[in-house]
């Protein structure tokens, strides 16, 4: 699938095709071998990327909080949980080769300038905004500034914050894709507002995904069917693993049954021509009235 076709028309249907981002996020708990078997699972299942988190620790968070207490794996303290999630350079240099040898995309949301910067080294197919990273002008300028395709989530925002997100990637002429996002894990159904993926695009007259954090595979396609040009879902090898992403993921199963689903939508759509073919005329010979100078009825077979 083409980024760059997304950023190209103003409209978008479902025939089109749909990117899928299997979002990995943090739930390979630091393993690197789990985060291979999450892109394994993310290509066989027919995903186009996969996404992972990346955070300086330092500059995300207080040196108050990172002192606070935690129980976790890895100690006691919110810095021993949080150090023990996050991986460095050798972990994505590997993650970088083994994206390559699979076959798929993939890219991080940056939470912070210096990982930006750090993830710029790897010239992945796009840039991602995180909901929590929105309303951080001097990121979003230093993001738009590389003129990559950018998904930007829109989870926890006010249509101000939006406004203003939205003309700092149009002074940058970098093309970008807006995701209707309920920032809640998981999120009930009654919260996702789907709707919101076509007012998203009628007020910005740009593309528009949805990056989803229900249980439920259904919503998902529902966005499509409204115009959503991408759908990123968090993934997970068991929702019963530690981490606060793992119960609003997509274990194998329900990934490979929502790609699936989505797959299969520019096939059932077709492209809207009537057509009066092989197949449907030969029933026709069976069933049809035939117009005579007296029509009647005249069935065979039936």
């Amino acid at each position: 699938m083409d980024l760059e076709t997304f950023t190209k028309t103003k409209k978008h249907d479902a025939a089109d095709g749909v990117y899928i981002i299997a979002e990995i996020g943090i739930n390979h708990n630091g393993d690197l071998d789990i985060a291979k078997q999450l892109i394994d699972m993310a290509k066989i299942a027919g995903c186009d990327a996969v996404k992972f988190q990346k955070r300086t620790i330092d500059i995300v968070y207080t040196p108050e909080l990172l002192a606070s207490f935690r129980e976790s794996p890895w100690g006691t303290t919110q810095r021993a949980q949080k150090e023990g999630l996050e991986f460095g350079k050798a972990e994505y240099d590997e993650i970088n080769r083994f994206c390559k040898e699979v076959g798929i995309d993939w890219s991080a949301s940056a939470w912070d300038i210096e990982s930006q910067k750090f993830l710029a080294q790897y010239n992945c197919p796009f840039n991602k905004v995180a909901s929590a990273m929105i309303t951080n002008l001097p990121f979003l300028e230093t993001v738009a500034a590389e003129g990559k395709v950018t998904f930007v989530s829109t989870g926890m925002s006010t249509y101000e914050n939006i406004d203003k997100a939205v003309a700092i990637f149009n002074k940058h002429n970098c093309p970008f894709i807006l995701l209707h996002t309920v920032s809640t894990y998981p999120s009930k159904e009654e919260e996702l507002n789907l709707r919101c993926i076509q007012t998203l695009q009628q007020k910005y007259s740009v593309p528009v995904g949805y990056s989803g954090h229900e249980a439920s595979v259904s919503p998902s396609l529902v966005a499509v069917m409204l115009g959503a040009v991408a759908i990123e879902r968090h993934i997970t090898l068991d929702r019963a693993m530690y981490g606060s992403d793992q119960a609003a993921s997509l274990e194998k199963d329900g990934l490979e049954r929502l790609v699936g689903m989505i797959r299969k939508i520019p096939v059932v759509l077709g492209d809207g021509v009537k057509r009066f073919e092989e197949r449907e005329q030969q029933v026709a010979k069976k069933l049809r009235y035939w117009e005579e100078e007296t029509p009647k009825l005249k069935v065979v077979g039936a």
